[in-house]
C-alpha cells in the first residue's frame, strides 16, 4: 500500500452524478479527486466489433443477479459512454407514486415542477435537443407509421445526439467514435479538468473507513486487461466524500464498510428499481410494410433497416397519463440492441415455450435486418434486494471483461407483471394489426428479468426506514458522505432516467458545496456550466 494521500472532495465514479459533481465541486475551488473502475477510452479508442478486447467490452459491464442482471458502463464517463442518449423529463405524476413503500416514495421537497429548473440546467450543459421527424431514421419512422395505424400516438423524443454529426451507425453501445453523442467526456468532465479536478481511472474502491474530520477510502488497481487481476492497494482521505458509482455498485461499497463505519441505513441496498424495463422484439412483413403502411426506402426495400440508426428516436406515451391507476403507466420506445444478448434473448414468436435456439430461431434470425425492438419502461415495485457484498468489487467477475455475477436478487411482484403484460399486449396490438409483424417479448429464463436505468438501492426520501438519504443526499448517520448517481432515485420513472439522473445530481450541489465549507473545505457554489455548446444551444420543454 502506497502512502494514504489526502484531497478535500472524493468522488466514486465518474457517471452522471459523479462527473457533475466533480465538475461543480471543482469549480468552486476544491481539491477533487474521481476513482473511476473503469478504463479511460477516447473516442479514437471506440470500435466498431464486438471482439474481447475491443471499446464494446472495455467499457460495458454486464452483471447476472439472481432474477435482475444489469447492463451499464464501466469506464471515465460511466453510462454516458454507453447510453443511447434519450434524455425526457420524467412525468409528473411519478413524483406522486406510492408504489410498495406505502406512502409518497419522493421527498416533499422534489417535484416536477421544482426540479423543473435542475432538468433545464442539464439540457443546456450537455446539450439536450428536440428531434426532429426529418432526422428519424427508418426504424424509428416505421414504429411511428406503425402506431399511426393503429390509431395511437408517436413521438421524437429529446436527445443529447448532435444529428448534424451522427452518421446513424447504431454503435452507441460501443462509444461514440463521431463525438455526435454528447457523453459526459465532452462537457461535465472536462469542465473539471479544467478545474484540476484529478480523474484515475482503474482504481476500484473497496471500502470507506473513519478519519478524524471524514472518511478514508480504500481502492485497489485494476489490471488494464483482465478486469478478474487487482493490483496494489491505495487510500485517500476526503473531508467529504461522493458516491457515484452506480446503482449496481454504490451500496455494495457501503455495505462492505458496515463494519469500519458503524450501521448502515436499513435501505442500503433494498427497494431496487429495474425501472420496470423489458423488450420485446418484432420481427416484420416486408410486403406487409410497403402496402399497409406505404413505406419504402429509396433503395426500393420496404424497411429491412434494423441497423441503421442511433437507439430510440420515437416514443409512443400514451400510456404515460396521471389518471391511470400506477403499476398501468408506461411508455414504449423503439430501438436497435446490438448482436450478442439482443440476438440470444429474443424470442421467436408464436411459440408455446421459451424459443431462444433451434430451426425457428435460425429462420428469424436470417430476417433479422427486419426485427424492430420495442423498449418498455413500466413502474415496478422496487422488489430488489442485495445479499452480502462480494469480496471485492460489485461482482464475482467470470471473464476478463464486461461479465460478472453480482448479489442483486429480484422477484417481480404482481404489480409488476401487471404493467409488462399490459404493454406487451399494447405492442402486440400495434403491431401485429394486418398482419406488418410478428411481436415476442424477451425470455427472463436465462438471466432473469434485465435493466440498463438500474435505480434506487440507496433511495432518497422523507421516511428513515425506507430511505437511505435525506433529501439532501447525504447518508443517513454518517454526515458527509453523499450519494448522487442512479442509486438516489426513489423509484421507476416510466422514461429514460439519464436526465432526471442528472438533474437530482445538479440540485444536490448546493447543498453539498454547503456541507464542505462546514467541514473547513474553500469551496464555493459558482453555478456556472460547463463551456462548449452549452450556450449555443435552447433547452427542450418536454
Amino acid at each position: 500500500m502506497s502512502a494514504v494521500e489526502s484531497t478535500d472532495v472524493l468522488v466514486i465514479g465518474s457517471g452522471f452524478g459523479g462527473a457533475i459533481a466533480a465538475y461543480h465541486l471543482a469549480a468552486g475551488g476544491a481539491k477533487v479527486v474521481v476513482l473511476e473502475r473503469g478504463p479511460w477510452v477516447t473516442a479514437d479508442e471506440f470500435d466498431h466489433d464486438f471482439l474481447l478486447g475491443s471499446s464494446y467490452t472495455r467499457v460495458f459491464d454486464f452483471v447476472v443477479g439472481d432474477g435482475m442482471s444489469i447492463l451499464g458502463g464501466n469506464c471515465v464517463g460511466g453510462g454516458s459512454v454507453v447510453y443511447f442518449a434519450t434524455m425526457p423529463r420524467a412525468p409528473g405524476f411519478v413524483f406522486e407514486r406510492h408504489g410498495s413503500i406505502g406512502r409518497r416514495m419522493w421527498p416533499a421537497a422534489i417535484s416536477r415542477e421544482t426540479l423543473d429548473p435542475w432538468y433545464e440546467r442539464v439540457e443546456q450543459a450537455l446539450p439536450v435537443t428536440q428531434q426532429r421527424w426529418e432526422n428519424v431514421p427508418y426504424a424509428g419512422g416505421l414504429w411511428a407509421a406503425a402506431c399511426n395505424h393503429a390509431g395511437r400516438t408517436a413521438n421524437p423524443a429529446p436527445s443529447a445526439v448532435d444529428v448534424d454529426l451522427c452518421t446513424n451507425c447504431n454503435w452507441m453501445m460501443a462509444g461514440c467514435k463521431f463525438d455526435a453523442k454528447r457523453s459526459l467526456l465532452l462537457n461535465y468532465l472536462p469542465g473539471a479538468l479544467a478545474h484540476g479536478a484529478e480523474i484515475r481511472p482503474l482504481h476500484e474502491v473497496q471500502h470507506l473507513t473513519r478519519t478524524g474530520d471524514g472518511y478514508r477510502v480504500h481502492y485497489r488497481i485494476v489490471d488494464d486487461e483482465d478486469y478478474r487481476v487487482l493490483h496494489d492497494t491505495g487510500a485517500i482521505d476526503a473531508k467529504i466524500v461522493i458516491m457515484a458509482a452506480g446503482t449496481g455498485a454504490t451500496p455494495v461499497i457501503l455495505r462492505r464498510s458496515e463494519p469500519h463505519l458503524g450501521a448502515m441505513p436499513p435501505a442500503v441496498g433494498r427497494y431496487f428499481s429495474g425501472n420496470g424495463e423489458r423488450l420485446n422484439t418484432a420481427v416484420f412483413d416486408e410486403d406487409r410494410v410497403r402496402d399497409v403502411l406505404g413505406l419504402e426506402r429509396p433503395d426500393g426495400q420496404a424497411y429491412a433497416g434494423y441497423q441503421i440508426g442511433r437507439g430510440p428516436v420515437v416514443a409512443n406515451w400514451d400510456h404515460l397519463d396521471g389518471s391511470l391507476p400506477e403499476h398501468e403507466r408506461f411508455s414504449l420506445e423503439q430501438l436497435f440492441f446490438p448482436p450478442g444478448l439482443g440476438t440470444i434473448l429474443a424470442q421467436v414468436p408464436d411459440g408455446t415455450d421459451p424459443l431462444w435456439f433451434g430451426r425457428d430461431k435460425k429462420e428469424m434470425l436470417r430476417r433479422w435486418q427486419s426485427w424492430l425492438t420495442i423498449f418498455i419502461m413500466s413502474e415496478d415495485d422496487n422488489e430488489g434486494v442485495f445479499g452480502e457484498p462480494p469480496e471485492t468489487g460489485n461482482a464475482v467477475r467470470l471473464s476478463q471483461q464486461m461479465l460478472g455475477t453480482g448479489p442483486l436478487r429480484y422477484e417481480p411482484t404482481e404489480n409488476t407483471w401487471r404493467g409488462w403484460n399490459l404493454a406487451d399486449a399494447e405492442i402486440k396490438d400495434i403491431l401485429e394489426r394486418d398482419g406488418l409483424a410478428r411481436v415476442a417479448p424477451w425470455t427472463n429464463d436465462l438471466v432473469g428479468a434485465y435493466t440498463v436505468h438500474p435505480l434506487s438501492s440507496c433511495r432518497i426520501g422523507d421516511d428513515p426506514a425506507t430511505s437511505a438519504l435525506d433529501d439532501r443526499h447525504e447518508l443517513r448517520g454518517h454526515p458527509g458522505i453523499f450519494v448522487t448517481d442512479g442509486s438516489a432515485v426513489p423509484g421507476a420513472l416510466t422514461v429514460n432516467p439519464a436526465l432526471t439522473i442528472s438533474a437530482l445530481a445538479e440540485r444536490a450541489m448546493p447543498g453539498i458545496v454547503r456541507a464542505a465549507r462546514e467541514r473547513g473545505v474553500a469551496v464555493r457554489y459558482a453555478g456556472s456550466l460547463p463551456e462548449g455548446e452549452a450556450a449555443s444551444r435552447r433547452p427542450v420543454h418536454i
